[in-house]
């Protein structure tokens, strides 16, 4: 039997501690009805849609949607105590404008037509700080080029961390892509901003915070 890899090397946790019980039947029972499904990612009522890569416990998510009712708001996620969280924000708001991908998102980038979306969020992404991780980044010329693709004329990539190193890296991989203008003032939080639990390890730790904003050119 010939067993064919995975298209994307994948790095990082894909769970942690068992779930609860709620959860648990969140997985089961909302996660099929919310779910993006990849040969047609964009079936949400609103012709106005965001995405989120790599959501965390959801907080910021879940905080847009609820703001944003107008807005299909897609996340993407590959860690399941992520994933439930977020159901459980979805069902405790009553939140009909989100749609998840538990998965991959270079998967569901892949798969997302040219010009869908108003905004990109990338929110405090795993750093990868030793140099020898430093091709883990999610930012990569690849990824960039996938995130160009998928975003409107002028849309926004929204780009946030507490590590310099990474802001640096950012901008030197925006910079070479040559498909964005950076705006705005990168010490102040972005519109409707809602502090997620990795920001506030963040500060707890005495790191600052940088809140990037790429216009696509």
């Amino acid at each position: 039997m010939t067993i064919t890899p995975p298209k994307f090397q994948f790095y990082g946790r894909r769970k942690g501690k068992p779930l609860r019980r709620t959860h648990v039947g969140l997985m089961d029972g909302l996660l099929p009805k919310v779910a993006v499904d990849l040969a047609l990612p964009l079936d949400g009522a609103h012709d106005r849609r965001w995405l989120e890569i790599g959501f965390g416990g959801g907080e910021h998510l879940a905080h847009q949607a609820a703001l944003n009712p107008d807005v299909t708001i897609l996340g993407a996620e590959p860690y399941l105590n992520g994933v439930a969280k977020l159901l459980a924000e979805i069902e405790a708001r009553d939140l009909k404008n989100v749609r998840v991908h538990y998965g991959d998102a270079r998967l569901l980038l892949e798969a997302l037509p040219e010009q869908c979306f108003e905004r990109v969020y990338l929110l405090y992404p795993d750093p990868w700080p030793k140099a020898r991780q430093n091709k883990r980044r999610f930012v990569n010329p690849e990824n960039l080029a996938q995130i160009h693709r998928v975003l409107n004329p002028s849309g926004q990539f929204w780009f946030a961390s507490d590590i310099e190193d990474y802001v640096l890296w950012t901008r030197e991989h925006v910079a070479a892509h040559a498909g964005f203008i950076e705006e705005g003032d990168p010490s102040q939080p972005f519109e409707n901003w809602t502090r997620t639990r990795y920001e506030a390890k963040a500060v707890r730790e005495g790191r600052g915070q940088n809140y990037l904003r790429f216009r696509k050119a």
